[in-house]
Formats: C-alpha cells, sequence, structure tokens
C-alpha cells in the first residue's frame, strides 16, 4: 500500500508527528505500508517561522511553499491513501484537500490539536489570522475516515463524518524505559515544551514561587533557552531531539498545566505520556484527555487551584516512596493504553480498510 503523508513539519522536528505518525511507522512498513512524507515546511520556512517577526519573510516563504505543495500533489493518483495530520498546508482555505478529494485517493485525516479553534501564535501573531480554523470542518467531509486523538476533538469531527476512530497519542515503550536513578539531594520538578507552549507553564509560576518559600527543588525547563521565575532555581534548555530522553530523565516531578479553554481541551496529554513512560510521577491540571489519563492519586495528580497545585506538589517532594509509586503506575497506564505497540495496529487496520473500500467503489 503506498500512503503519501501530507504533514505540516519536517521529519523529527514536531512533537505531533513524531508521536503518531513518524512512531507508528515500523509497524505499518512491516504491515505493508509504504510511507512517503510530503512536509509543507522546509528549511528554509523554519528558519523564519519560529521566530518573532519577519512578517515579509515568513509570507514570501509560506508562498514557495504553496506552490511545492500544488506541484507535489499532481502526482497523488499514484498512490492508495492520503495521510493527512492536521492541515495541507499551514495557512489558508482547504485549497490542497480538495485537489487530493477531486482526485478520488481516499484521505484518512488525523489530529491531535483543537486547529478549529481560533488561535493566536506568540511566534507568528497576525500570521495566525491567516490559518482559516473553519476549514476543519470542509477537510472532515473530504475524508474517508478521520482519527481523532482524544473525545473532544471526536465530539467535534463526529458532526461532520461519523467515519472516525479515537487515535491517542502513544509513546514507544522500547525507547522509553525506566531507569533506576539514586535519590537526589534536589528534587528536580520539570516541564517539557516549546517556544510557544511555555505559556502555560507560566499559568503555574505563583505556584512554584509559593512551593520556594518552604521547599528546596530545582525546576528544568526544555523547550525554551531562556525562562526565570524570581526566586526559583531554574534550568532553561533547549529542546534537542538527540537528548530528549536523557533530559527528560534528569526529572523526579514533571507538570502538565494547562488553562482551562477550548484550545487546551484539544490537547492529548503528550506531557504526560512521556512522563508517565519514564516512571516520573506527573502532576497535571484537570482539562481535556488529562482527566482520562491520570486517575488522581493513582497514576498520577491533577491539581487545580494555586493551593492544590502546592499540596501535591508537596506530597511528593517529601515521599520518594510516593514518587517512585505514582511513577510505575503511571508507566503501567501507558503500557496498556498508550503504547504505540497497542494503537499502530488499529491505525494499520484503518489504512487497510479505507484503502480496500476506494478500490472497490
Amino acid at each position: 500500500m503506498r500512503v503519501l503523508a501530507v504533514v505540516p513539519s519536517i521529519y523529527d522536528t514536531s512533537p505531533g508527528q513524531r508521536f503518531r505518525i513518524e512512531q507508528w511507522e515500523p509497524i505499518l512498513a512491516a504491515g505493508g505500508v509504504e510511507l512517503t512524507y510530503a512536509p509543507f515546511e522546509t528549511d528554509e520556512l523554519k528558519a523564519v517561522l519560529h521566530t518573532g517577526g519577519n512578517v515579509l519573510a515568513k509570507v514570501g516563504a509560506v508562498t514557495k511553499n504553496m506552490r511545492f505543495r500544488s506541484r507535489e500533489l499532481d502526482n497523488i493518483a499514484n498512490y492508495d491513501l492520503v495521510y493527512l495530520f492536521r492541515e495541507a498546508a499551514i495557512l489558508g482555505p482547504p485549497w490542497f484537500e480538495r485537489k487530493i478529494a477531486k482526485a478520488g485517493v481516499p484521505i484518512v485525516f488525523d489530529l491531535d490539536d483543537a486547529i478549529f479553534v481560533s488561535y493566536k501564535s506568540p511566534s507568528n501573531g497576525y500570521l495566525s489570522y491567516l490559518k482559516f480554523p473553519t476549514k476543519t470542518a470542509e477537510i472532515c467531509s473530504l475524508s474517508a475516515h478521520i482519527m481523532p486523538g482524544n473525545e473532544y476533538l471526536r465530539d467535534y469531527c463526529s458532526k461532520y463524518n461519523q467515519n472516525l476512530t479515537i487515535i491517542p497519542t502513544t509513546i514507544d515503550t522500547d525507547k522509553y524505559t525506566v531507569v533506576e536513578r539514586p535519590e537526589p539531594e534536589t528534587v528536580t520538578i520539570g516541564w517539557s515544551g516549546s517556544f510557544s507552549t511555555v505559556q502555560h507553564l507560566d499559568t503555574i509560576r505563583d505556584v512554584l514561587q509559593k512551593l520556594a518559600m518552604t521547599e528546596n527543588f530545582r525546576l528544568r525547563v526544555i523547550g525554551t533557552p531562556n525562562y526565570k521565575i524570581p526566586d526559583v532555581d531554574t534550568e532553561a534548555m533547549q529542546w534537542r531531539s538527540a537528548t530528549e530522553l536523557d533530559d527528560l530523565r534528569e526529572m523526579d516531578i514533571g507538570l502538565m498545566p494547562l488553562p482551562d479553554e477550548d484550545w487546551s481541551r484539544g490537547k492529548c496529554g503528550l506531557k504526560a505520556l512521556q512522563y508517565m513512560a519514564l516512571g516520573i510521577p506527573t502532576i497535571c491540571s484537570p482539562v481535556g484527555v488529562n482527566s482520562t489519563i491520570i486517575k488522581d492519586g493513582e497514576n498520577g495528580y491533577l491539581a487545580d487551584g494555586t493551593d492544590d497545585w502546592v499540596e501535591k506538589l508537596k506530597l511528593m517532594l517529601h515521599s520518594p516512596e510516593l514518587r517512585r509509586r505514582i511513577g510505575m503506575a503511571g508507566r503501567k497506564t501507558v503500557e496498556e493504553e498508550y503504547s504505540a505497540k497497542v494503537i499502530a495496529p488499529k491505525v494499520l487496520e484503518i489504512f487497510r480498510s479505507v484503502a480496500k473500500a476506494a478500490k472497490s467503489a
């Protein structure tokens, strides 16, 4: 089966792709799927897209890549199926999705974010207004099958297409393993994300400052080289694919705060799943899928409000045994429900079913 993976980002650079189609690829390949990646992003676009300002350079690079995308899809009939992750182009209406559908090639549409909700990117400002979030409804209608990452996304997609299956974001549990570490002198509380999502960590700055008044800990921030909180011992670093696991493993407690907004409810809990897979006890905001992944007090903690966050962080700071028990329960949850080994075969069956139906038609 020849499948064109129409994706937004360069290979091994975007969390959504890395923990969905890129992670499933070996299992799909073993089932006879030949994947060809077609990213919208290029090195040139990436260089300007993830910086502040440079609006004219960004518009020029996006326009050039729109032409690349159009030529790329001229040979779409050579494929049995198109796997579409989020959208075919980062700006504009669904021109390319219409082109694929018109060619008669079935689309399997995969989304792990509430891309139908208007969102202003911290790095791309007014360009965000050209994203056309309303196009998601038409993409749903044009698709043969949809793979929403959680129930919130499913509820939206089901208004336009009933052919769907919830496919959660997954973890490679052969790669993400639990490594025993000696008890640290100073406990490290950690957060992992990006320049555009560090605003979520900002929602608990008061929590960490209040905690630092009475407790000794270090804060590790992965995803931005510059991050400071007054009176909190903070270490900030850029995310790096080559050292991602080692950087995460230095954490003793993992954080996933989120504001309770429509955009956040579309999140698929990747940060929490990464921590849990490594046996790192995790505290999350009770927003969206987090409340499904985390059973409060069993495989992690849900915290809502400053006092709740401080109380639960203190519990784990003071008890290595609690951290170990919660961490191992989290690992078990990932192995049973969010492992690529468990989920990728379901994706393979969806691909086969869609391709077979298209051939019959």
